[in-house]
C-alpha cells in the first residue's frame, strides 16, 4: 500500500468517524430495529486470502490498515463500521510454520489501537497488547518466526479500555498457521475449507450499529447474527465433506452449535491446533475468543441450517439460525476423515510444579484487584510448565484467556478435556484447573496479558499482567513497568 492510498484512507477515516461514529454506538436519537424472520439466503462473504510469497531474504511481508468505512451489514441501509484492509473484518492471513513474517499495520483510524495476535505464540513485544499502541496516523511494524503447529488463530484489537469498541466495530480476522502434517484434511480455502467468523449485533432502524459494548453485566448481546460480516446467510455447498473453521468474535455471545437435523460431525481441531484424533458429537461449544474446526459431511440436495441453542446460560440467549448449507446434486468427493490427526501430545506439569490460583471477582478485577498496567502481577520462568486455577467466585458467567501460552485443561466442572487451548469457559461459582506451558521467550520488561475474553468485563479490568524470564533471575525482576501505554 503506498503513501498516496494511506492517506487517501485517512481522510476518509476521519470523515466517517466524527460522521458516523457516534450514532453507530447507540444513540438514543435512533431505535433498535428488530429482526424479521430469517430465509438465510445471502451468499456468504468468504474474507480475502492474504497469503505473500516469501521474498528473496524469505521473510513474508503483510500489510494491514485499520480504517473507518460503510459495510452493507442490512440491504440498503448502510453502516458505519472499522475495518482491516476493507470496511468491516479484515482478510484471512495465511503462513506456514518457519515462515518469517513481517508485518506492516497502520492506523487510519481516529484515536489509537493495536492488534493482538490471538493464539499465536511469539515474543511479548511483538503480541500487540494494551502496551503496543498504534497510535492514529502511525504504524507498528513486528516481526516474529512462526513456530507452532498448524492452527486456527485470530488477531484483533486490544486497547485498554477499548477493546469491546473496537472489535464491535468490526476489527478481527483469521490468521491460518499450515504444516505440513494437514495434508489429509480439506485445505482448499473457500471451498472446502471454510472460515466462519460468528458475531452478534444490535441495529438501529437505519443500519448504525446500537447498544453500548460497556453497558450491562455482559455488555453487547445482539439478537442479529453476522458470520464473516454477512446477515441471513448461505453457503453452497461443492463437496461431500467441509472443513469448517468456527471463530466466535463476539463480544460475549456464547454459541451452543448444532445443525437442525442434529447431524453428527467431526470435531478436528480447537484453540492451539488440531486433536490426536477427530471427535464425533453433534455439538459445541464456544465462548468469546475460542476456536474450533470441525469437519461435516453433506449428501447431494442437503439443505440444513446451522443454529445456536438456548443452554440457559447467562451469556446466550435464545436459539438463533445463523447460516444455512445447500449441497449441489452433484458434489466432488472427499477423502474419509483420517483416524489419527497430527495433534501435539498432553500438556502434563511435572512433579512439584508451580500452582497459582486466580480468583474472577465481580466483573473487573482478578484476585481482588483491577487491571494496572503499570503493576507486573506473576513471574514465570521460561520453557515452564505449571497449573493455573481459575477460581470464579461469581454468580455469572466468565471465560479466561492467556497469551502466548498453550495449556491443557486438566479439569472443568468435574469434566476432564482434550486438545491443546488458550481461552477456556469458566461457568458461575467453578473452577477450572489447567496445565500451562509457556515459551521461550525471555523479557522481564514486557508483560503479556491474561483476562477474561468477556471483552466489557476484560475493559473493565478482569485482567493481569504477567513477563517470562530466565530461570533464577525472578529476584531481579522489576514489579512495575514504567513504559505503559508506550508507542509506535
Amino acid at each position: 500500500m503506498n503513501r498516496r492510498t494511506f492517506l487517501a484512507l485517512s481522510a476518509l477515516s476521519g470523515a466517517a468517524g466524527t460522521a458516523g461514529l457516534a450514532a453507530g454506538c447507540g444513540s438514543d436519537a435512533e431505535h433498535h430495529l428488530a429482526p424479521p424472520p430469517l430465509d438465510l439466503s445471502t451468499p456468504l462473504r468468504i474474507p480475502p486470502l492474504l497469503h505473500p510469497a516469501p521474498e528473496p531474504d524469505g521473510v513474508r511481508r503483510y500489510e494491514l490498515i485499520m480504517f473507518v468505512g460503510q459495510s452493507a451489514l442490512l440491504p440498503g441501509k448502510p453502516t458505519t463500521t472499522w475495518g482491516f484492509n476493507g470496511s468491516y473484518l479484515g482478510p484471512t492471513l495465511r503462513a506456514s510454520r518457519g515462515d518469517k513474517v513481517a508485518m506492516t499495520v497502520r492506523n487510519a483510524l481516529p484515536e489509537a489501537s493495536t492488534v493482538h495476535w490471538h493464539g499465536m505464540r511469539l515474543p511479548a513485544a511483538m503480541d500487540g497488547g494494551p502496551h503496543q499502541l498504534i497510535p492514529a496516523g502511525t504504524r507498528w511494524t513486528p516481526t516474529w518466526t512462526v513456530d507452532q503447529p498448524a492452527a486456527t488463530t485470530w488477531y484483533h484489537p486490544h486497547p485498554h479500555g477499548a477493546t469491546s469498541q473496537h472489535v464491535y466495530r468490526g476489527l478481527a480476522g483469521l490468521f491460518l498457521i499450515d504444516d505440513d502434517q494437514d495434508a489429509e484434511l480439506p485445505t482448499a480455502y473457500g471451498t472446502d475449507d471454510i472460515p466462519l467468523i460468528l458475531q452478534d449485533k444490535k441495529l438501529t432502524d437505519r443500519g448504525q450499529l446500537d447498544g453500548d459494548p460497556l453497558k450491562g453485566p455482559f455488555g453487547i448481546l445482539g439478537d442479529r447474527i453476522l458470520v464473516n460480516g454477512t446477515y441471513n446467510p448461505c453457503f453452497a455447498v461443492t463437496t461431500t465433506r467441509v472443513r469448517l473453521r468456527l471463530l466466535n468474535a463476539s463480544n460475549a455471545r456464547m454459541y451452543h452449535l448444532a445443525f437442525t437435523d442434529r447431524r453428527r460431525f467431526h470435531l478436528i481441531g480447537t484453540d492451539g491446533g488440531l486433536l490426536t484424533a477427530p471427535v464425533d458429537t453433534d455439538t459445541l461449544d464456544l465462548t468469546p475468543g475460542e476456536r474450533a474446526e470441525i469437519l461435516v459431511e453433506f449428501a447431494p440436495g442437503d439443505n440444513v441450517v446451522l443454529r445456536t441453542l438456548d443452554r440457559g446460560l447467562d451469556i446466550a440467549t435464545g436459539d438463533l439460525d445463523l447460516i444455512r448449507f445447500v449441497a449441489a446434486a452433484d458434489l466432488r468427493p472427499a477423502p474419509e476423515p483420517p483416524a489419527i490427526l497430527p495433534g501435539p501430545a498432553p500438556i502434563v506439569p511435572p512433579d512439584g510444579a508451580r500452582v497459582r490460583h486466580f480468583t474472577l471477582s465481580g466483573r473487573d478485577g482478578i484476585n481482588g484487584r483491577p487491571m494496572d498496567m503499570s503493576r507486573i502481577d506473576e513471574v514465570v520462568p521460561v520453557n515452564a510448565v505449571e497449573i493455573w486455577e481459575i477460581e470464579n467466585s461469581t454468580d455469572t458467567s466468565h471465560n479466561f484467556h492467556i497469551h502466548e501460552v498453550a495449556f491443557q485443561v486438566l479439569d472443568a466442572a468435574g469434566r476432564p478435556t482434550g486438545g491443546h487451548k488458550d481461552t477456556v469457559f469458566t461457568p458461575a461459582r467453578t473452577t477450572v484447573r489447567l496445565a500451562v506451558r509457556f515459551g521461550p521467550f525471555d523479557d522481564p520488561v514486557e508483560p503479556y496479558m491474561y483476562h477474561c475474553h468477556l471483552l466489557r468485563h476484560e475493559d473493565a479490568g478482569m485482567m493481569g499482567q504477567f513477563v517470562t524470564i530466565t530461570p533464577g533471575t525472578e529476584h531481579a525482576v522489576p514489579r512495575s513497568y514504567a513504559g505503559v501505554g508506550h508507542a509506535h
